[in-house]
């Protein structure tokens, strides 16, 4: 009896090696900046200084990846973009502090609500359309 459930199975490596793998860490990277770049607009700040603001989360981002093992799943929402989600937060944050820029805890509140909603939101999505596509594809193979 396997413990894995069955989007674990549906989201392996071997299914998703290669290029839907640097698809999918690049949507996360873009997810990123553009969460950088929302932010500093909202504020008023330069554009041109997103990469102070979006590095530290970056830098997050690939520890998330390699604590979730998320090459094994990278559509997976919940075994691979929570723990994504919370690793980059989290890193994001500390990285932050550790190089001089503002942690307040409305800043905090804020990056965890929007990165959740990018990060696992999207893997919600596509797994979704995947699952759409299946039932599509088994439906027409009945006929």
């Amino acid at each position: 009896m396997s413990t894995s459930s069955p989007h674990d199975v549906v989201d392996s490596a071997p299914r998703y090696a290669g290029k839907p793998l640097i698809i999918a860490f690049g949507v996360d990277a873009v997810l990123v900046i553009v969460f950088a770049a929302i932010g500093r607009a909202s504020h008023g700040e330069d554009l041109l200084g997103v990469w102070s603001t979006a590095w530290t989360f970056l830098l997050a981002l690939v520890v998330g990846w390699a604590v979730a093992f998320a090459w094994r799943a990278p559509f997976a929402p919940l075994r691979t973009g929570v723990p994504v989600w919370a690793v980059t937060v989290a890193g994001g944050m500390v990285l932050r502090g550790l190089s001089g820029q503002g942690v307040q805890v409305a800043f905090v509140v804020v990056a965890a609500v929007v990165l959740l909603v990018f990060l696992v939101g999207w893997r919600v999505v596509a797994s979704a359309v995947r699952r759409r596509q299946r039932v599509g594809a088994a439906t027409a193979s009945t006929r």
